[in-house]
Order: C-alpha cells, then sequence, then structure tokens
C-alpha cells in the first residue's frame, strides 16, 4: 500500500510539472555569446568587443533597404505584451517584431514623408509612434502601432496621420503622464538648420486623440533644443513638485521650463557649463540629477577625437530647480563621443558612437561614484571584417549649425542610440552603419 501510495505521488508531481511547463519561457541560445571579452558569430567574421552582454539577435541595414541608420525607440503591445523595435533608417521608419529576440522579424518600414535624411527621431505614445525628420517638408507622421500585430511578412506602411504645419524638426519627446508631445528643433523650411532664429521654439502637440494631434502650443520666444526630456517632476525641490517641467538640451546650455500652464510656458533656470555643443540629457528616476551629453566636448577643432579624449558625462544636481549645478564630470575609459543616454533604475545606458553601448551604474552617484558594469560594442573599425559599412562616414547628428563639417570625421560611427526599456529587459542599439542589435545582459 505504501509503494502505491508513494508511486501514486510521484506521478501526480510528474504531472504537475508538465502541465506547469511553458515552452514561451525556454530561452533560446543568443546569436552571439559574450566570452573573453568578445562575441563572436558563429560562421562569419563577425566579432564585437564586449563584457557582460550576449547579442541576441541582429536586423541588417540591408534587410531593412537602408544605407544608414539613426534613432530608435520600443513599443510594447499593450494588447499582447509582444514587443517591437522601432528604427530610423535614412529613407523612412523600420518595424521589427523582436518577441523572440534570437530570431527578430523585419515587418517593414514606413517611407520618409519627403525625403532622405540622416535625422530621424520617434517617440511612442497609446500605440501610436510620432515620427519627424530633418528631412525639407517631413512635418509630422503619426502612426498606428496597431497595424503590426499579426504581421508574420515584410510590408510597405502608409502614415495613418501627417501634419504639416511645420516643415522639418531635429527631434521629438513625449510625456507619457500628461499626453502632451513636444515637436525640438522645428522649422518652417529649411532656413533655421543654419538660423536657429527661424526655430518656432516651444512647439507642442495634445494627444488626446492620439490618431490626430493638435497643436496647442507654439512660442518662439524659447530657444532652439535639440532634444529634451519632460516629466511630472517629483523630486526634492518642493516649490515645483507635481509640475510638468521641461528639460531642455539646447545646444549651448540645459533649460529648465515650467510647462504645466500651456498658455504661458515660464523659463525656471538656466544652467551652464563650458560647453561645445549640449546634445541630449536624462534625469535619474529621482528627478535629482541629469545626466548630460555634450557630443562635442571629446573632439579637437577639426572634429577628431583629441589624444586624451575620455568619454563625459556632466552630472547637474537639480534639488533646486532654480539653482541647477554641477554635480561633477565623470569621465569614462572610452575614447568616444557620447550620444543618446537613458535612466533605468540604477543604471545608464549609453549609446557612445565608436564605443558602443555602454552600462553605468549610477547607483552611488550622490558620492559622485558611478563605475562602468557592461558594455557591447557593435562597431566594427578593421579592414576585411565583414562589417556592412562598418568605415563608411554618414553626416552626423547634430553638425551645430548643419553645414556638414562632421561629415568627414571617423568619430561619427556606430551606436547612434539606445532603448533599455523592455519588460523583456532585452535591449536595442540602433547602428549608424550596420543596423539593429538586440543585446541582453548574462546570467
Amino acid at each position: 500500500m505504501k509503494n502505491y501510495i508513494l508511486i501514486l505521488c510521484l506521478v501526480l508531481v510528474s504531472s504537475c510539472q508538465y502541465e506547469d511547463y511553458d515552452d514561451s519561457k525556454v530561452i533560446d541560445s543568443p546569436l552571439a555569446t559574450c566570452i573573453d571579452g568578445f562575441a563572436k558569430i558563429p560562421g562569419t567574421d563577425y566579432e564585437y568587443s564586449c563584457l557582460n552582454y550576449d547579442l541576441m539577435g541582429r536586423i541588417t541595414l540591408e534587410e531593412m533597404d537602408a544605407e544608414a541608420g539613426n534613432d530608435c525607440w520600443g513599443w510594447i503591445d499593450s494588447t499582447t505584451g509582444r514587443e517591437y523595435a522601432i528604427m530610423g533608417v535614412n529613407n523612412g521608419t523600420s518595424f521589427i517584431d523582436i518577441t523572440d529576440s534570437t530570431s527578430p522579424i523585419y515587418l517593414g518600414k514606413l517611407p520618409t514623408a519627403t525625403v532622405d535624411s540622416s535625422w530621424r527621431d520617434m517617440k511612442v505614445y497609446n500605440d501610436h509612434v510620432y515620427i519627424v525628420s530633418e528631412a525639407s517638408g517631413h512635418g509630422l507622421q503619426v502612426f498606428n502601432l496597431a497595424k503590426l500585430r499579426g504581421l508574420e511578412s515584410k510590408q510597405v506602411f502608409s502614415a495613418d496621420f501627417i501634419d504639416n504645419s511645420f516643415g522639418n524638426a531635429h527631434n521629438i519627446a513625449i510625456n507619457e503622464d500628461s499626453g502632451y508631445a513636444y515637436v525640438l528643433g522645428s522649422c518652417e523650411d529649411d532656413s533655421c538648420k543654419n538660423d536657429r532664429s527661424g526655430s518656432r521654439g516651444l512647439y507642442v502637440f495634445d494627444l488626446t486623440n492620439p490618431s490626430e494631434p493638435k497643436l496647442s502650443l507654439e512660442d518662439s520666444n524659447f530657444s532652439y533644443s535639440h532634444d529634451a526630456q519632460i516629466v511630472i517632476y517629483k523630486g526634492p525641490d518642493q516649490d515645483h513638485f507635481g509640475k510638468e517641467i521641461f528639460i531642455g538640451s539646447n545646444e549651448d546650455r540645459l533649460d529648465v521650463i515650467d510647462v504645466t500652464d500651456k498658455t504661458e510656458p515660464k523659463l525656471i533656470s538656466t544652467f551652464l557649463y563650458d560647453h561645445q555643443y549640449t546634445h541630449q540629457a536624462w534625469l535619474t528616476d529621482d528627478h535629482k540629477y541629469a545626466l548630460l551629453g555634450d557630443e562635442l566636448d571629446e573632439l579637437d577643432s577639426n572634429y577628431e577625437l583629441k589624444a586624451d579624449a575620455k568619454t563625459r558625462t556632466v552630472i547637474i544636481d537639480l534639488s533646486d530647480l532654480d539653482k541647477p549645478e554641477l554635480h561633477h564630470n565623470y569621465e569614462a575609459v572610452t575614447k568616444a563621443i557620447d550620444h543618446n543616454g537613458y535612466v533605468k533604475g540604477t543604471e545608464f545606458f549609453l549609446a557612445s558612437y565608436t564605443a558602443g553601448l555602454r552600462v553605468l551604474d549610477i547607483l552611488n552617484i550622490d558620492q559622485k561614484s558611478i563605475s562602468e558594469t557592461g558594455f557591447f560594442n557593435t562597431f566594427i573599425d578593421q579592414n576585411g571584417s565583414g562589417l556592412p559599412n562598418s568605415t563608411t562616414v554618414k553626416s552626423q547628428d547634430p553638425d551645430g549649425d548643419h553645414s556638414g563639417k562632421k561629415g568627414n570625421s571617423s568619430a561619427f560611427n556606430g551606436a547612434w542610440s539606445v532603448y533599455p526599456f523592455f519588460k523583456s529587459e532585452n535591449i536595442i542599439i540602433s547602428d549608424i552603419n550596420s543596423g539593429l542589435y538586440i543585446v541582453k545582459k548574462q546570467n
């Protein structure tokens, strides 16, 4: 009898284990595992320097029928939970299903609204993507991402809505908590590429109807913004707690603006430093600090890397929004230019052009202690490496006056941007020269 009971229990346990098994949780092997500082794709010449991050999958520029990449963002389908990468390329915006990160599916492209451009930017709100470009007359493209559901083959997509109230723009930022989109560096025509006085300044759309945004604010009294982050402020400064705050990276300064009242935005303060080109900043989760990247401070007057260049991140203390102060300068071991960076928890994920994705631990930022914990470099600067266009110099972001002076500098290659906010913890990297990469931390 005891033996019978024992056998029955074993059968029940085995049955329960089988019923709980979910093959969707099976993790396939990475495309290239980071071992001893390198990740090599088996059977190819592709070998990437790395630390603690594996290459899960990739989509090349050739697969996207493009010549150059630029920005990227992500979308998590609110209905299905599937994850998608959105990547800007010279001739449009590409969509890739990365739910199975080791077998990403290129779903197709939304072509540019007018002409090709090296600059394209996109952000997501309420299952829609909003796209701007430096392409002349491009305006704002709106695309309903729900159209990607269930697709298994490549498509050519059409915009669901286009706003032509402005011509070109450099960037777009969205405050998902308030439902407003901020078009950055917007111009009526190409003139303000060389003359910033033609910029529209604060140019804000209400996304209450996500498929048909409405212009709610145009204020040219504020300077050209190259990039920005807009939040409902929850930091230590109680005088501004709960307000909608615009943190603008404005070429030679960081501007802090109260945009709570769209009829009367107010400049709170300006942070000045030993600038070259104030490119992009991102707040820590507690809104106490801004991590700012200056795109030109690692370069000499010829737009080449200085002999002693070290990638610098400027840490700004925003404990008092009326008086932002320099907390400290973090200098990395990398000899590269920093570009777009984003904070998630206690980590800072930074695209550093020819140094690729760099991951920084900012847990002890109060103590001015920051350290690199991992990286994955998508850029291969080796003749005969087999990497498509690996040393092809592109006209890159920003140019200061967009005059093309940087076009011959080899420093402006590699990782343009990253997106670290997927629930799966996969991270996407958009590489100018070769395409989209999906990486993930080991273990």
